[in-house]
């Protein structure tokens, strides 16, 4: 698990600029990465029932619209606001809501970060629409692209099951691998408050804050 220095750095960089996740979304939806993963699949004989379960959900779901942008929006905006449930309960709070942390806590789970990787994969998950004659031509079917939307919901459910449990939901955790990237210091400050107890998120909490502040304090 990374550090409460690094968790911090990167959820302040993220709440002072959400145009740096971007490059993360692009990685995340990129097809060269995926086919180690298909390969993967082929000979991992043991999930396979599984996975054949998981691939009949996903193609559900895609009926459904779960790529549509709302539906992309509303998923990364669920995250955000467990994030958020647990800042505000946070002992920390007395201190943060003084400070820029509640204001930063509303903004985060209203639409700035929400909105900007909303769109990102969105436009990125847009160059599929090309090959639409039929539900294969889906992002999340194409080859490792499925095989990686599973594992990264799998991943999830151990170790976040009160986030996946809210995104299993509605389908969401299928959605999950493509914002995983961007949205990634934020579930690891849920892990470890998991894992290592309340202080621990505070302690993230209390960084995040002061590095924010001091971000604003220079302009």
């Amino acid at each position: 698990m990374s550090n409460y220095e690094e968790i911090a750095t990167r959820i302040a960089d993220i709440i002072i600029s959400p145009d740096s996740v971007l490059g993360f979304i692009n990685g995340a939806i990129s097809v060269p990465l995926d086919l180690g993963y298909m390969a993967y699949g082929v000979f991992d004989t043991d999930s396979h029932y599984s996975h054949e379960t998981e691939t009949i959900r996903i193609i559900q779901a895609m009926r459904n619209g779960i790529l549509n942008y709302d539906r992309i929006l509303d998923a990364i905006e669920i995250v955000f606001s467990k994030f958020d449930q647990y800042v505000s309960v946070s002992k920390q709070n007395k201190v943060l809501s003084l400070g820029s942390f509640s204001i930063i806590g509303r903004a985060v789970t209203n639409s700035a970060i929400s909105s900007t990787i909303a769109k990102a994969i969105a436009q990125r998950a847009g160059w599929t629409v090309a090959l639409r004659g039929g539900a294969v031509g889906n992002i999340l079917l194409i080859g490792g692209m499925k095989e990686r939307c599973i594992r990264t919901s799998e991943q999830l459910s151990v170790d976040e099951p009160e986030l996946y449990q809210v995104l299993r939901v509605k389908d969401y955790d299928l959605l999950y691998f493509m914002f995983e990237p961007a949205l990634k210091p934020f579930v690891d400050a849920l892990i470890v408050r998991r894992q290592q107890g309340i202080p621990a998120f505070d302690n993230i909490l209390e960084r995040v804050e002061s590095k924010v502040s001091g971000d604003h304090g220079h302009h």
